[in-house]
């Protein structure tokens, strides 16, 4: 008889904030700040909130896209992953509330393994399906393009 997975789980972190803009977040035994630049009056000692999680959805792509890759049998090799996102700041600024603050992301996702393009379309498709972060966004009301293609 095999170890039942467990399928919900408590996600725990905890932070140590010293000044207004800089929190020094631990997650296990690893900590990572996030802040604000300079210009914004912090200490530009981590990436800001938003910057954290739009970088969260590149690595959970990463993450999903390989074990989506491996699930259907394709080698995507490595991935190159870029975000660009129209991000509203009248939220941010208390100018008025928004209500979908990041309006679109724009995700290039380029595999230097051999697997063509049908198949990183396919492997596309089974991410926006698993991905936790992509759902998160979209169900947020986020449009996320994604252009999956091969290196070269």
């Amino acid at each position: 008889m095999g170890i039942k997975m467990k399928t919900t789980v408590t996600l725990s972190a905890s932070a140590d904030c010293p000044s207004h803009s800089l929190s020094e977040v631990s997650v296990r035994d690893l900590t990572q700040m996030i802040d604000e630049p300079n210009e914004r009056g912090g200490s530009n000692k981590g990436f800001t909130p938003t910057d954290t999680a739009l970088s969260a959805l590149i690595g959970c792509t990463n993450v999903i896209g390989h074990k989506c890759a491996k699930k259907l049998g394709v080698d995507i090799g490595h991935l190159k992953i870029s975000a660009q996102c129209t991000f509203n700041r009248l939220g941010v600024t208390l100018a008025e509330e928004i209500d979908v603050p990041f309006e679109a992301i724009e995700l290039t996702v380029v595999a230097d393994g051999p697997a063509t393009q049908d198949e990183l379309d396919s492997v596309a498709q089974e991410v926006a399906k698993y991905c936790p972060l992509s759902k998160l966004f979209r169900q947020a009301g986020t449009e996320i393009k994604e252009d999956w293609r091969k290196a070269g």
